[in-house]
């Protein structure tokens, strides 16, 4: 059954009074399918429910769960996952442009995510956060627990704070093409505000008025407790007929009001006048009136498009003065029926003890003694308490309607997830004579030749072809001079501590690891040799970088690269170079650590190793990105390419995601072009051939922040990739 109510007139504006009404019986199943099709193809990586969806351009689709975590999907796959929310994530958006995503959560908090990491976080709401709207590219609002609205710039900064419900808002939607918006909340209230103030407010016949949404055509859908979807509507050619506008009515009428979910204060029904106090008109639309009839309080709305005192209901008990459901308790921002104060002894602290009726109070004493820290032997007397103070209630079951996820007895509880030194006496980076890492004067012939990009070999000729991606090998870092290497090795050597000191065998033994694993001898590197090494590299960060260096040139042979990246010592290896990747540390460690890294991939351990840490790696290397040191970023850059190299032989969707964010993240930072150039190869590596990953780079907005390149004149190279891979976007 459909109904459709009419808006009334008023200062030349049609304002919402009435709906169409559509039982949500048959409706019910509808959304058990869609509950089991969402559940058998994007559930899968979430650990618990789906609270929220929002969908964007080109397919791509965000969800929010109890887990504390969004996700990130195209054609039915997880394309990234969104963590650093510490609750559920009750709220997500979409942002129309450059990839921008929003995140609102149960621990009151708003993220704003830019290529899968967190740009900001924003702050100002008192409870959990359960609803957005996007306003403009730059704008949006949200919803609280906390009774507010708040408008935001994405800045970071609040615009506004609006108040007007008496209870936890569950849901804002936004009209189109305006700034107007429309609120529902516990209340029983739809709200409509224009130009930031409460125009009207709709009362419905249920307790909870749970979601929103504006319909292009202007028409508010509201979804509320009572398991029926209503529609409001000011056109005149939907409006309802006069006898189901009038069940409506009747329908609001016999409702019961409880004070303590709604606005209407403190009542003494003694005070109250009678029925005589409805013939003097109401000053505004949705104006509340009480009154008191035959011994019973009643409530009306004043409508001013019928010019009459329209029966929102019957008010019943009394008013608390709380903004709370049901009369429960909050404590650390969730509803509960009780909350015990807890005195472990006479002198201790006293301990909080949240519980609910519906709980075991075995199990609520359990973790109650783990959460602080208590003595299991208070388990038998912590639970008979709770026993004796709430004898023994059980939950009641009296209201048929639909109980909020979020705060009723099933409600998700945040939280409850099962988830749960010696200087040296010169300066080596600004002496005289000093060591310049990777420089390139008197430069050693490579074990895996010529950069690509950088050397002898570099692109010349400006072709129409494109010769760039996909890219089939990694790109590594081979030039070098051994004997400043060894220099500055020695010079540092000689002002380490007595205890870090290496010998004069030490010295000579990775002389001649250098001279092997640059091809200047025949001779392999031995296991001492790669021992001598490990110890360098474990020097203090000051004077490391020349040892790094020897490191960055002789993981590219085999057996070097097996020992470090093998089974054996990998870990230790891994950890110790990302050590140097600290955003504070050294900006030579952190350029050798990354060329390491690089030189890693010429094997298939190193690939093995790279791959199977990719996260950790990423997430570590991608913190250096601030520094303004365009050799780190060119190696940071290679760093992502040889990992698009890999992942587009293996085709891991998930993987790709990762590296199109690193990508993403890392543009918007370097301003050297050649690390430009490394990372448009590495982008068109990544979504040659995949569909999902272009479809996926242009919901990043990648294809935005690249475009600028376009223009570049010089170096050629530049411009003609970024030309091949906006094609492919």
């Amino acid at each position: 059954m459909i109904i459709i109510f009419a808006f009334s007139q008023l200062t030349a504006q049609l304002l919402f009074t009435s709906l169409r009404v559509i039982r949500i019986q048959d409706l019910l199943i509808c959304r058990r399918i869609l509950e089991i099709s969402l559940k058998t193809t994007l559930t899968a990586t979430h650990h618990q429910k789906f609270c929220s969806l929002s969908s964007g351009k080109f397919g791509t689709l965000l969800s929010g769960s109890w887990d504390t975590t969004a996700k990130v999907w195209l054609n039915d796959r997880c394309m990234m996952t969104l963590q650093g929310h510490t609750a559920a994530i009750w709220a997500v958006k979409i942002l129309p442009e450059q990839g921008l995503m929003l995140t609102g959560s149960a621990d009151k908090t708003i993220k704003l995510w830019k290529a899968g990491r967190c740009e900001k976080t924003y702050l100002g709401h008192e409870d959990c956060v359960r609803g957005l709207a996007i306003l403009s590219e730059m704008e949006f609002l949200s919803c609280s627990n906390d009774a507010s609205v708040r408008r935001w710039h994405i800045s970071g900064e609040c615009l506004n704070v609006y108040y007007g419900h008496t209870n936890y808002i569950y849901s804002v939607s936004v009209f189109p093409h305006c700034e107007d918006f429309v609120t529902t909340g516990e209340d029983r209230s739809l709200r409509i505000w224009k130009k930031g103030e409460c125009a009207q407010t709709i009362r419905l016949p249920a307790q909870s008025v749970w979601c929103c949404c504006v319909l292009d055509n202007d028409d508010i859908v509201v979804g509320t407790s009572d398991g029926i979807i209503r529609v409001f509507t000011k056109s005149l050619e939907r409006t309802a007929s006069a006898e189901e506008i009038q069940a409506f009515e009747n329908e609001l009428s016999q409702a019961s009001i409880d004070p303590k979910t709604g606005d209407l204060g403190d009542i003494n029904a003694d005070d109250l006048p009678g029925r005589e106090h409805l013939k003097d008109p109401g000053t505004r639309d949705g104006q509340t009136r009480l009154i008191k009839d035959n011994g019973k309080v009643e409530a009306y709305q004043w409508s001013v498009s019928e010019g009459r005192w329209i029966k929102i209901g019957d008010v019943v008990g009394s008013s608390g003065g709380t903004q709370q459901t049901s009369g429960k308790v909050l404590f650390e921002g969730k509803e509960y029926d009780y909350v015990f104060t807890i005195d472990v002894n006479e002198n201790g602290p006293s301990y909080k003890l949240p519980y609910n009726v519906s709980d075991d109070p075995w199990l609520t004493a359990y973790n109650f003694l783990q959460k602080n820290d208590l003595n299991p032997m208070f388990l038998d007397q912590v639970a008979k308490f709770i026993i004796d103070n709430t004898k023994g209630q059980a939950p009641l079951n009296t209201n048929t309607e639909f109980s909020d996820p979020f705060t009723g007895s099933g409600r998700y509880v945040p939280g409850s997830s099962s988830l749960s030194n010696t200087a040296p006496a010169a300066d080596p980076f600004t002496g005289a004579g000093r060591y310049v890492p990777g420089s390139a004067s008197n430069v050693v012939a490579p074990v895996g030749g010529h950069d690509p990009y950088t050397g002898m070999g570099a692109y010349q000729s400006a072709k129409a072809e494109n010769i760039y991606f996909p890219k089939k090998d990694a790109v590594t870092f081979d030039q070098a001079n051994p004997t400043q290497i060894l220099g500055k090795l020695k010079e540092l050597n000689g002002n380490a501590a007595e205890e870090q000191k290496l010998t004069e065998d030490d010295l000579i033994i990775l002389e001649k690891l250098l001279s092997a694993t640059c091809n200047t001898s025949a001779e392999m590197p031995t296991a001492q040799q790669i021992q001598t090494l490990w110890k360098a590299i474990n020097w203090p960060e000051d004077i490391v970088f020349p040892a790094l260096d020897i490191l960055r040139l002789s993981v590219r042979h085999p057996m070097v690269n097996e020992n470090f990246c093998g089974e054996k010592a990998h870990v230790q290896f891994i950890h110790l170079l990302l050590k140097f990747l600290n955003p504070q540390g050294k900006p030579a460690n952190q350029l050798l650590a990354l060329r390491a890294l690089c030189n890693c991939f010429v094997s298939q351990a190193g690939q093995k190793l790279l791959m199977e840490q990719r996260d950790e790696i990423m997430t570590q290397a991608i913190e250096v990105k601030s520094g303004n040191n365009k050799n780190v970023h060119i190696a940071l850059a290679t760093l992502t390419l040889n990992y698009a190299v890999c992942l587009h032989k293996v085709n891991n969707i998930e993987g790709k995601a990762q590296c199109l964010s690193v990508i993403s993240t890392v543009m918007e930072v370097v301003k050297d072009l050649e690390a430009v150039f490394r990372l448009l190869v590495a982008l068109g590596t990544l979504i040659s051939d995949d569909k999902n990953a272009v479809q996926l780079a242009k919901s990043l907005g990648v294809d935005s922040q690249i475009k600028k390149y376009v223009s570049v004149s010089e170096p050629a190279k530049v411009k003609e990739c970024c030309r091949f891979v906006l094609n492919l976007l």
